[in-house]
């Protein structure tokens, strides 16, 4: 990747400066990026002491070994201690740990620290009489209840290391899943809600246990499983027992047990280009130190005021670092919703931040558009204004998304931290500071106090402001992956091989400088298109569709072209009160070509996509996350490959048959 790599495409003059008493106020102030860069190890201490540790470290780093980090050489604590029980021994066993919010309506409860003190007491001891010992692993396949936060703060209790699979997953995936770690016990549920009808989940884990008898000799001892719906199951005496009739009827007193800083405490898979799934390990003490950092310092958390909302699943990492570990660790109070954003209302998610009052909001661009697509009558029926933060994750926010969120859900008022960071690094490696940074529309700014972040070209040479290249993180930090599970080969190869001299972290994504330094991350350089010699980004394109006001979202892709090599291609959601004109339109001529035009006047002539299809809906996985493989496939008329890790896999049905009825189709 040299230079000219990443075009700088776009250019953003937007700019919003951090509100007055919130930068008076905040909990980090600029003069931690010095602190921080002058002594990163006493930096990296100093966050470590917002833990209570039973026996402190020798060593706050040791990187003998690279790329394999021990981070609070020495130290002991226990991950579960930290986030429940030394609350209620400070005093504050009243306060509210999680108001839960059921997809039913009325179907809620608020739990106090000390309430699930008890609880997650009770499932560490049913867990032990299970058979569940330190090292031991537990797989969690369930919905967003309370039960599946208290069962992996239980682990963490007893030094059993989960492995929590996202509930919309298949049984195969949670079988190769359940063979890869060796789980001993599967905590699930009869099934959840979503969108309004009960979802089973146990017998797709009836049905992995027994693949992975089948395939893999590996056996499931036992299975808890938390009555939701009510739903008939089928029962395993030998095997299954109810959560009510052991959890529920076990001690709530439990001897929690301090753990080294490096005992593992969960690993998450993400998809692996082998096919094969990536078992991440995060291990306790550096881990737990870069959660509640972060969620103290991007948040400007304030535990004693603030309600705290992340939307993400606790079967993503975002979950488990900002629903579960990093908020209770600081003691916070926050909101857990089981459900889907538009159930049984569009507005629903506008309902819970007005009724619960919350104040802090960390939510995925992919769902920002949906809402820009349905309109702001939606929020703006609703009293927002308790809103004092807001926050993005998961990929890039385009500066329009970021706009209409800042705008229309924060009343123009509220900052945007646009985070950066994955399940690999654990916890926030770049974002804006609320209190110091201005804001600016798409750019994740620079990386946090305490982490080292650069651009740089295939030879590993620092790119000038203005260029694209590799987003590298340059220095160890405490919330690092370990290794891959089982695989220590495959961590070297996949995350430290590229630049293996310089010794810097790498896992696929591209970024870019722009004039005054700061970052702009453009996806995964596997989505970066080669037009007649341009290396082109698909977010920046994709930016400049969504800029357009007659659109929500859009996906881009390069498919071959014999003339330019790479063509680009898109395919383009319109917002609601839009639809109708490209309907009308027959084939959407009219409003394609405006769209084309559009990109050309915002980027530039090599820009102009050569073929839009209007669509009703993209391929995303149940993270939010385009599949562009998928699009590439029609792009390039090749059959539609593996949808089974779509969140709905008749999206691609639907996408061909509006194509093959011409509407929406342009070349």
């Amino acid at each position: 990747m040299s230079e000219q790599t990443l075009s700088n495409l776009l250019k953003e003059d937007r700019r919003f400066e951090p509100p007055t008493d919130l930068a008076a106020d905040a909990n980090l102030k600029e003069e931690a990026y010095a602190r921080a860069a002058e002594d990163r190890e006493a930096f990296w201490a100093e966050q470590a002491e917002r833990l209570d540790w039973t026996q402190k470290w020798d060593q706050v780093l040791d990187w003998s070994n690279p790329p394999f980090a021990q981070w609070y050489v020495g130290g002991k604590l226990n991950a579960a201690y930290n986030c429940v029980d030394r609350h209620v021994e400070a005093g504050r066993g009243d306060k509210v740990a999680i108001h839960w919010v059921g997809e039913p309506v009325d179907d809620k409860r608020s739990i106090t620290y000390a309430e699930l003190q008890a609880e997650v007491s009770q499932a560490a001891n049913t867990l032990t009489e299970l058979g569940v010992g330190t090292g031991d692993r537990v797989a969690i396949y369930m919905p967003m209840i309370p039960e599946a936060v208290v069962t992996m703060l239980a682990c963490a209790r007893i030094g059993a290391p989960h492995t929590v699979v996202f509930g919309g997953f298949s049984s195969d995936a949670l079988a190769s899943r359940l063979v890869d770690c060796g789980a001993k016990v599967v905590v699930t549920a009869d099934g959840g809600y979503r969108r309004g009808a009960p979802s089973a989940l146990k017998p797709a884990v009836d049905e992995a246990r027994a693949k992975a008898a089948e395939r893999d000799g590996h056996t499931v001892e036992k299975v808890l499983v938390v009555q939701r719906t009510g739903g008939e199951v089928a029962w395993d005496d030998d095997v299954d027992v109810w959560w009510h009739e052991s959890v529920a009827k076990a001690s709530p007193e439990h001897q929690w047990e301090a753990f080294d800083a490096e005992h593992p405490l969960y690993v998450m898979y993400t998809s692996g280009t082998t096919g094969k799934p990536k078992g991440i390990l995060h291990t306790t003490g550096g881990y737990l130190t870069g959660c509640a950092y972060t969620h103290w310092a991007v948040f400007d958390l304030k535990p004693e005021t603030d309600v705290y909302w992340c939307t993400a699943d606790i079967g993503w990492v975002t979950g488990h670092s900002y629903i579960v570990y990093g908020p209770l660790a600081n003691g916070a109070t926050q909101v857990l919703y089981e459900g889907t954003p538009d159930a049984p209302e569009k507005g629903r998610w506008w309902q819970i931040i007005e009724e619960y009052g919350v104040t802090i909001f960390y939510t995925a661009p992919t769902a920002i558009r949906s809402f820009m697509k349905q309109g702001r009558e939606i929020p703006d029926a609703r009293d927002l204004s308790s809103l004092r933060v807001l926050g993005s994750v998961g990929e890039p926010i385009n500066p329009e998304a970021y706009v209409w969120y800042r705008e229309v859900v924060g009343g123009g008022r509220t900052p945007v931290v646009d985070t950066w960071w994955q399940t690999e690094t654990g916890s926030i490696m770049i974002s804006p500071l609320p209190g110091v940074t201005h804001g600016k529309p798409g750019s994740a700014m620079i990386p946090i106090p305490g982490v080292s972040a650069d651009v740089v070209t295939e030879e590993g040479e620092s790119v000038p402001n203005g260029s694209g290249g590799y987003l590298v993180l340059t220095e160890p930090w405490p919330s690092m992956l370990r290794t891959i599970w089982g695989d220590d080969q495959r961590y070297k190869d996949t995350y430290w091989s590229r630049y293996a001299q310089q010794g810097w972290y790498f896992a696929g994504d591209g970024a870019k400088k722009d004039d005054d330094g700061d970052l702009w991350v453009l996806g995964r350089v596997d989505d970066v298109m080669n037009v007649s010699g341009h290396r082109l980004s698909t977010t920046e394109i994709e930016s400049a569709l969504v800029s357009h006001p007659k659109v929500a979202e859009a996906a881009v892709v390069g498919a071959q072209d014999p003339d330019t090599g790479q063509a680009v291609c898109a395919f383009v959601i319109l917002r609601d009160e839009f639809i109708a004109e490209a309907d009308d339109a027959g084939e959407g001529s009219d409003i394609v070509e405006e769209l084309r035009n559009h990109v050309r006047k915002e980027i530039g002539a090599i820009a102009k996509p050569r073929q839009i299809m209007i669509v009703p809906e993209l391929p995303k996985t149940r993270s939010g996350k385009i599949m562009r493989r998928l699009l590439r496939d029609v792009a390039e008329h090749r059959e539609v490959g593996d949808v089974t890790t779509l969140a709905d896999s008749t999206v691609m049905d639907l996408i061909s048959g509006r194509l093959t009825s011409g509407k929406g189709a342009d070349d």
